[in-house]
C-alpha cells in the first residue's frame, strides 16, 4: 500500500519547480490548451494532400450532431458510384431514410434480446448490457447491409434531413425511455404467462409512430428525376426504394466482406469472428469478420483503390488527430519533448486495456504509394462537412493507419482462397462488450 504523504508530494513540487521546461509548458498550455500547445509542424509537412491514387473530389456530406458515420460512409461509397455511372453533378442518398429503418429495426432487435434473456436476473451482465444502452446511432457494415437489402435507398431530395436526424440526442433519449419501459412490460408479460408477441407488436406500433413523428414517414414509392452533366433529363415514375437500389446501385452486397486487424492474444489471425448480441435486423445474417495482419489488411485496401473503388473503414478517429487541419498522424502532437510523456502502449495493449476501439467510420478515397508500391499516407473522406480538413477530406499517415484502424470492407474476390475459406468458416463468438463489437458513430 502506498500512502500519498506530504513528503512525497513535496518531492513532486521540487522536481516540477526545478525544471524550466515544465514551467514554460505550463504557461503555454494554460493559455492555449493542451493539444494546440503540442501541435507539430512536422505532421503538416509530412501529410500534405497529394496522392498517387485519388478517386474522388466529390463534395463531402455532413452527419451533424448524430452518430450516423457508418451509414454516411456506406452511402458515400454508393453515391460515388452513382455520380460516376449516371454523370451527375452532385448527389446524395438519404441518410435519414436509413436512419429511420435502423431505429425501427434496432427497437425490435432490443426486444428480441430482452425476450431471449427473460430467464436471467436483471443484475446479470448481459441484461445490464442491454438495458444500459437499448439502442444508439452507431453501427457496423453488416448492419447497414441488412438495412439496404430490406429497405433499399432513396435520394436525399425525396427524404431530407429533419431536426431529429441531424441532432439525435432528444430522439435517442426518449426512444430509450420507451425501450426500457417496453423491456419491463415484456419481462412482466412473460412472468405472468401472457401473450408476449402481442405485447411486442403493441410496443412497436408506438415506436413506429414516435419515429415517424420525429423523422417523417418514409416513402413506399416515389418519382425520381435528374439532369446529367450533358444536361439530358431523365425521369423514373413510381419506383420503390428497394427497386431503386437494385436498378441504380446494381451491387451484390454479399460480394463484400469485413476485414479486421485486432492483434490481441485472444483473436488469432486467419480466423472469422462474430459478436454476441450485436445486430439490428432480426433474421439477418450475423455480423462477421476475418482477422488479418496489418500488412495484408492494407494490401487489400490498396487493391480495391487500384481497382477504382473506394473503401469503407473504421478507426479510432480521436487518436492524435487534428480535426481542423484534417490530419491523422502519430506525430501530430509531441508529448515526449514537451512533457516527458511517452504513450508506449501498442495496438494490442490499447485494445486489451480499453484505451482504444473503433469509434468512427469513414471512406478511403485515395492513397499515396512510394516507388515500391508501399503506402505513405491515405486520403480519407469524412462526414463532418466542408469546414474541417481540406473541404472535408482528411489525410492519415501510414503509421496512424497501422495503429488506429480496425476494419475495412473489401470485395471478397480480393481475398486469397484460404482467406475466403476462413471467413466462411463457423465464426468464433466474442462477448458483447468485446472491443471488436464497438459501434462506429
Amino acid at each position: 500500500m502506498l500512502e500519498l504523504t506530504s513528503d512525497f508530494t513535496q518531492e513532486l513540487y521540487d522536481s516540477y519547480e526545478s525544471n524550466p521546461k515544465y514551467r514554460a509548458m505550463e504557461n503555454a498550455i494554460t493559455h492555449n490548451g493542451l493539444l494546440n500547445s503540442l501541435k507539430t509542424r512536422q505532421a503538416a509537412i509530412e501529410n500534405d494532400f497529394s496522392f498517387s491514387i485519388d478517386l474522388t473530389k466529390d463534395p463531402v456530406s455532413n452527419q451533424k450532431a448524430s452518430g450516423r458515420c457508418w451509414m454516411f460512409a456506406a452511402l458515400n461509397t454508393f453515391r460515388h458510384k452513382l455520380i460516376h455511372d449516371y454523370q451527375l453533378e452532385n448527389f446524395e442518398l438519404s441518410q435519414a431514410h436509413t436512419f429511420f429503418w435502423d431505429k425501427y429495426e434496432k427497437s425490435n432487435w432490443f426486444f428480441e434480446q430482452i425476450i431471449a434473456t427473460a430467464d436471467q436476473d436483471l443484475g446479470s451482465r448481459k441484461v445490464k448490457f442491454l438495458l444500459d444502452t437499448p439502442q444508439q446511432d452507431g453501427g457496423q457494415w453488416d448492419m447497414v447491409v441488412s438495412l439496404f437489402e430490406k429497405y433499399g435507398v432513396v435520394p436525399k431530395s425525396l427524404y431530407p434531413e429533419s431536426i431529429s436526424s441531424s441532432n439525435s440526442r432528444e430522439l435517442n433519449q426518449y426512444l430509450n425511455k420507451l425501450l426500457r419501459q417496453g423491456a419491463q412490460d415484456l419481462r412482466e408479460t412473460i412472468a405472468a404467462g401472457r401473450d408476449v408477441e402481442a405485447k411486442r407488436k403493441e410496443l412497436l406500433k408506438k415506436i413506429f409512430q414516435f419515429l415517424a413523428a420525429n423523422l417523417g414517414l418514409p416513402p413506399r414509392h416515389f418519382d425520381f428525376s435528374y439532369r446529367d452533366k450533358d444536361n439530358q433529363f431523365h425521369t423514373e415514375q413510381n419506383i420503390t426504394p428497394q427497386d431503386f437500389f437494385k436498378k441504380y446501385l446494381n451491387l451484390n452486397l454479399s460480394d463484400y466482406v469485413a476485414v479486421i486487424n485486432a492483434p490481441t492474444a485472444d483473436k488469432p489471425y486467419g480466423k472469422s469472428y462474430t459478436v454476441d448480441l450485436l445486430g439490428n435486423v432480426v433474421g439477418a445474417p450475423a455480423v462477421r469478420y476475418i482477422n488479418l495482419e496489418m500488412d495484408r489488411f492494407k494490401e487489400l485496401a490498396i487493391a480495391q483503390l487500384q481497382a477504382g473503388e473506394t473503401v469503407w473503414f473504421g478507426s479510432d478517429v480521436g487518436q492524435f488527430s487534428d480535426r481542423k487541419a484534417g490530419i491523422l498522424a502519430t506525430t501530430t502532437y509531441n508529448f515526449q519533448d514537451a512533457l516527458d510523456l511517452n504513450f508506449h502502449q501498442d495496438k494490442a495493449g490499447r485494445l486489451d486495456y480499453s484505451e482504444s476501439l473503433m469509434t468512427h467510420a469513414m471512406v478511403l478515397t485515395g492513397v499515396d504509394l512510394d516507388e515500391t508500391g508501399q503506402p505513405l499516407k491515405w486520403k480519407v473522406e469524412n462526414s463532418w462537412g466542408e469546414k474541417v480538413g481540406d473541404k472535408g477530406y482528411f489525410v492519415a499517415s501510414d503509421a496512424w493507419m497501422d495503429e488506429f484502424t480496425y476494419q475495412i470492407i473489401v470485395r471478397k474476390d480480393f481475398l486469397r482462397e484460404e482467406e475466403r475459406t476462413a471467413y466462411e468458416a463457423e465464426p468464433i463468438l466474442l462477448d458483447p462488450w468485446d472491443p471488436m463489437g464497438a459501434l462506429a458513430n
